[in-house]
């Protein structure tokens, strides 16, 4: 690469030769939504939806990019049904799981995106 090509965290990375990485997260409802169409004026048909759809799924990656090697997706998915025994979300140990996870696969220093620190 050349000088001036990179930003300030990234020119970090490419100096230690570390994964530049990004984690995102997002959840998505599995209740199904109501739905109406067309019908007579005056009369608005409802469009009945099956099964109760109870639950949610929660979702976290990292996706981490590094010059000259293939990009890597790291990711976990969390199903929540309703039961007393399960967490509804990803929480700090969840998440801290899916950052020991990638790092081991990475096998490398890594510069996580909104830290301009060193590279660990």
């Amino acid at each position: 690469m050349e000088a001036g090509d990179l930003a300030a965290g990234e020119s970090i990375a490419a100096e230690c030769g570390a994964w530049i990485v990004f984690e995102d997260e997002a959840g998505q409802s599995m209740t199904p939504p109501r739905a109406r169409t067309w019908g007579r004026i005056g009369r608005t048909p409802v469009v009945r939806v099956r099964g109760r759809g109870s639950g949610r799924v929660s979702m976290a990656g990292v996706a981490c990019y590094k010059p000259g090697q293939r990009s890597r997706l790291v990711y976990a998915i969390r199903e929540y049904r309703g039961r007393e025994d399960e967490p509804k979300g990803f929480g700090w140990r969840g998440f801290l799981d899916l950052v020991v996870r990638a790092r081991i696969q990475l096998g490398g220093p890594s510069c996580w995106s909104g830290t301009t620190s060193a590279c660990t």
